[in-house]
C-alpha cells in the first residue's frame, strides 16, 4: 500500500529514475502478499528474496544476506524503504554499510514502548536513513528531539491515504458484503496480530470475551492474520472463538475487499497502525487494542481511541457508538492523496 503510490508516481520521471522493486518475502503468505500486489496493481516484483517467517532476528539476518547479494550486483544510487518491519531495517542495515544512501518513508512515527518491535525498527531505521520523509507532525518533533539534520526530514504527509484515495472507487464495487451477507453499518471489523494481544493465551481469551459481549449487539468480521490464528489454535481457543454465532472468522482479505468492510463498518478494532491512519481518513470509529500509538494525529484530530487492554473500556465506547455519540474527527495535514507525488518530486532532485 505504501510502495504502489510512489512506484506510479515515479513513472512521471521515468528518463531520470529507474525503479526496481525488491519483495524481501517476509510476509509470504499468499493472502498477506500475491493479492495486495494484484489489488494494488503492482507489476512483478524485479527480485525476489523469498526469506519466510522466522524469529525476529531469524528474519532480519535472511533478509540481510539476501539483500546484500542484490545490493553488491546493482550497485543502486538510493535505496527506499518504507514502515517499521523487520525488512526495513535489515534494508537499511545492509545499504548504510554499503555506503549507499537510505530514503525511509514513514519516518519519525514513535510509540515511546521499546517493547514493540517496530519501535526498534523504527528508531534505527531513521537514524541510518539519509532522506526521511514524515507522515504527521509528531514525526517532525521526534526527529528533531533526536538530533536529526534538519535538511534530511520533508514533511510530506501520509502515502497509505494514496492508496486509499486511488483505489476507493473501485472498493466500492466490491462484493465482499455479498458473500458475508452484511449490511452496511451492521457490523464491526476486527484486526488483531501484535505479540501484545495474541501471543499470551490470558489475553486472546478475554478478547474473545469481549467478541462474545460485542457480538450480541451486532455482527463482528474478523479477518485472521496467520499469526492470530496459529495463536488461537495452539492456546486451543479456536472452538471459543467458533461458539461464538455472529463473530464471523475469515481468512485474510485483500487490500479492495478489506477497504470496503472497512469503508461499511460501524466501527473498528484494531491494533494496526496502518488501520488507525485509513479509518480517521474515513471518519470511520476506531478503538485500538493498544495502550499507546505511533500515530497520535489519529487521536489528537480522528477518530481513533485507545483501549489497550482495559476492556471494560472497549465495551463503553462501543457501546457510545452504537448510540450515536461517537468520537467525530478531522483529516491531518497533507493527507491528500499526494504524498507519492512529493516523495518522487524529491528523489528526482537527488
Amino acid at each position: 500500500m505504501k510502495i504502489a503510490p510512489l512506484h506510479r508516481a515515479l513513472k512521471k520521471y521515468s528518463g531520470s529514475i529507474q525503479n526496481r522493486i525488491v519483495h524481501t518475502g517476509q510476509h509470504y503468505d499468499d493472502s498477506m502478499s500475491k493479492v495486495f500486489f494484484d489489488d494494488l496493481e503492482l507489476p512483478k516484483p524485479d527480485v525476489y528474496l523469498g526469506v519466510g517467517s522466522g524469529s525476529h532476528a531469524q528474519q532480519t539476518a535472511k533478509v540481510m544476506v539476501e539483500f546484500e547479494k542484490v545490493v553488491e550486483k546493482d550497485r543502486p544510487d538510493l535505496v527506499v524503504v518504507v514502515g517499521d518491519v523487520n525488512s526495513t531495517v535489515a534494508c537499511s542495515l545492509v545499504s548504510a554499510k554499503a555506503q549507499i544512501p537510505v530514503a525511509h518513508v514513514e519516518a519519525g512515527l514513535r510509540s515511546f514502548d521499546r517493547t514493540m518491535p517496530e519501535e526498534i525498527n523504527r528508531i534505527v531505521t531513521d537514524s541510518l536513513s539519509d532522506l526521511l520523509f514524515v507522515s504527521e507532525k509528531s514525526g517532525l518533533t521526534n526527529l528533531r528531539h533526536e538530533g536529526i539534520d534538519e535538511k534530511r526530514i520533508s514533511f510530506v504527509g501520509n502515502i497509505m491515504i494514496d492508496s486509499l484515495v486511488i483505489y476507493r472507487d473501485k472498493a466500492k464495487r466490491s462484493r465482499v458484503l455479498n458473500s458475508l451477507v452484511l449490511d452496511p453499518q451492521s457490523f464491526a471489523l476486527v484486526t488483531l496480530h501484535r505479540p501484545s494481544n495474541v501471543d499470551r493465551a490470558e489475553t486472546l481469551s478475554r478478547i474473545l470475551e469481549s467478541f462474545r459481549e460485542i457480538a450480541d449487539k451486532m455482527d463482528i468480521v474478523f479477518p485472521i492474520h496467520p499469526r492470530t490464528r496459529k495463536a488461537m489454535q495452539s492456546f486451543g481457543l479456536q472452538k471459543k472463538a467458533e461458539s461464538i454465532k455472529q463473530l464471523k472468522l475469515v481468512d485474510p482479505v485483500g487490500y479492495i475487499d478489506f477497504l470496503a468492510l472497512m469503508e461499511n463498518a460501524k466501527l473498528v478494532i484494531t491494533d494496526s497502525g496502518g488501520i488507525q491512519e485509513e479509518t480517521t481518513y474515513l471518519g470511520i470509529p476506531c478503538l485500538t487494542m493498544r495502550k499507546n500509538t505511533e500515530r497520535p494525529s489519529t487521536v489528537e484530530v480522528g477518530t481513533n481511541q485507545l483501549c489497550g487492554e482495559d476492556f471494560d473500556r472497549l465495551m463503553e465506547k462501543v457501546n457510545e457508538i452504537l448510540a450515536g455519540k461517537q468520537k467525530r474527527g478531522t483529516i491531518p495535514e497533507l493527507w491528500d492523496g499526494k504524498t507519492a507525488e512529493r516523495i518522487a518530486e524529491i528523489l528526482s532532485k537527488q
